[in-house]
């Protein structure tokens, strides 16, 4: 029997509810249902027992209960193993979620089936001074460590000098990523099944404020320059405070981010509900 993984929203009643029902359903198909602590704790009861796993690396399927961020913090758990997942909405926007909770037992029974479809999609990886390694699947944003304060962050592209930026922040995005912050910092919406690589700077304090698209095999050194700290931020997650004079690298990663589908998503149509934008 396949290995089913639950991952859901801690602070939403209704996702740990969700996850509580479909993980007893699943045992009693006879599933093995594992999660990864918190959510293990969470989503375990009395007649249901959830396995706690250290990584999701090995199961077959991830259920996200929750949103656009259950699914972010599920790409961050698989840390790059290509495991489908599959996203239940009960958030606000749900770009990244394919069902209803409604529909989930079906949903379920059609991917164990092979009725489905797996969406690739392009992570950046952003390596830190030391080494350390994150991946994105919206984006990387090298941010300012201290509110009210710009950050001066020098940027080569493929290892050239390309120009100094005085910003609140500068993103490096995914297509996927053009509807979350790079959407809000101005930068262009992407279809999310292209590879590129977005650099949109925030706030910045200088003429040039237009965001780049690069290609996917670029590469992106920021230097922290000036003498205040800048913070580095993973999909919303503050990693590592990076120390003037001190560069991360940022580029397409190798692994990339496998979503369930049930067919051709239509981009233009989800992009004129959620923005509800009209005909005419």
């Amino acid at each position: 029997m396949p290995v089913i993984a639950l991952t859901v929203h801690h602070a939403r009643a209704e996702a740990v509810a969700g996850g509580r029902d479909v993980a007893h359903w699943l045992a009693g198909e006879g599933h093995r249902v594992v999660s990864c602590g918190p959510d293990a704790d969470l989503i375990a009861t009395e007649g249901t027992p959830v396995e706690a796993v250290g990584s999701l690396a090995d199961v077959d399927l991830v259920i996200a209960l929750g949103g656009d961020g259950t699914v972010l913090r599920t790409i961050d758990l698989l840390a790059g193993a290509p495991v489908p997942v599959l996203g239940v909405n009960l958030g606000q926007l749900g770009y990244l979620t394919e069902v209803e909770p409604v529909d989930l037992r079906r949903a379920i029974a059609d991917v164990l089936a092979g009725r489905h479809q797996i969406e690739q999609r392009m992570l950046v990886e952003v390596v830190l001074p030391g080494g350390e390694r994150h991946l994105a699947l919206n984006e990387v944003t090298i941010d300012r460590a201290h509110s009210g304060h710009t950050v001066r962050l020098d940027v080569a592209i493929d290892g050239r000098p390309f120009t100094p930026y005085e910003v609140d922040a500068l993103i490096v995005g995914t297509p996927t990523g053009s509807t979350a912050y790079g959407y809000s910092a101005g930068g262009p919406i992407v279809a999310p099944t292209h590879r590129l690589l977005l650099l949109t700077p925030v706030s910045p304090h200088m003429l040039f404020d237009r965001s780049l698209i690069l290609e996917p095999s670029s590469s992106v050194d920021i230097t922290v320059a000036g003498h205040r700290p800048g913070a580095v931020i993973v999909d919303g997650r503050e990693v590592a405070t990076v120390d003037p004079g001190a560069a991360v690298r940022c580029a397409a990663a190798a692994e990339q981010a496998h979503l369930v589908v049930f067919g051709p998503r239509d981009f233009p149509g989800l992009l004129k509900a959620k923005f509800k934008l009209s005909d005419r």
